[in-house]
């Protein structure tokens, strides 16, 4: 793949290095030619100093034939200008925005741009740690929708299938972990004790969800 990067601060630097070590060719743009100073003496990519959103600097790091284009600049407006140019003028079909407002991140989601909310992202990565609320999380996504939770379950659910609670509870069963080893089950696995449960929720989700799971199952076993 030949992706095009604009920003090579520390996110877009780490990013460059990263797709050249996987075997990929970058070429980096910065309006700033000291930020190039980041990506170290065995980049091997191209760099090109000037704006993300100009024509011929766009071109110049082989835009036409990019498969794949990130806005990290340290500025919404360049990154999202930057990101449509890249996939309304020149086609690139994977296109990425950083956003540090999260109310804008969510306009260019439904223009089918997606973006990285980082100052929500990182604000609520920040605050589970501070505040736990009971549930352990392991994971959340970018736009912070989704998350993977350790969900508590009651007793009764031993020996029912793992369809009957994510029937139950409406949700989805991310894996089980079961004697220290991460399993994906399927609707017929059945819960065994000890068993501890994982499963998708969003926020809104969280209490309905560890209601049903941390009570007996409705008619028993």
């Amino acid at each position: 793949m030949h992706v095009v990067i604009m920003g090579c601060g520390r996110v877009g630097s780490t990013l460059a290095l990263s797709l050249e070590q996987r075997g990929h060719s970058v070429a980096v743009i910065d309006s700033d030619a000291d930020a190039f100073r980041r990506l170290g003496g065995d980049f091997t990519g191209a760099t090109v100093t000037g704006i993300g959103f100009d024509r011929d600097v766009l071109l110049s790091a082989g835009i036409e034939r990019a498969d794949a284009f990130a806005a990290v600049s340290s500025g919404d407006n360049s990154n999202i200008i930057s990101a449509r140019v890249a996939r309304e003028t020149f086609g690139v079909e994977r296109v990425v925005a950083r956003i540090y407002d999260p109310k804008r991140a969510e306009v260019y989601e439904r223009l089918g741009i997606p973006t990285v909310a980082t100052v929500r992202w990182t604000a609520d990565r920040m605050l589970r740690h501070l505040v736990p609320e009971g549930n352990v999380e392991i994971w959340r996504d970018p736009t912070s929708t989704v998350s993977i939770m350790e969900i508590p379950m009651h007793p009764d659910w031993i020996g029912r299938s793992v369809g009957d609670l994510e029937a139950h509870s409406g949700t989805r069963l991310a894996y089980l972990m079961r004697f220290g080893l991460a399993m994906l089950p399927t609707e017929s696995t059945v819960i065994q004790d000890g068993d501890l449960a994982f499963m998708l929720v969003t926020d809104e989700m969280v209490a309905s969800v560890t209601k049903v799971t941390g009570s007996a199952p409705e008619g028993g076993h």
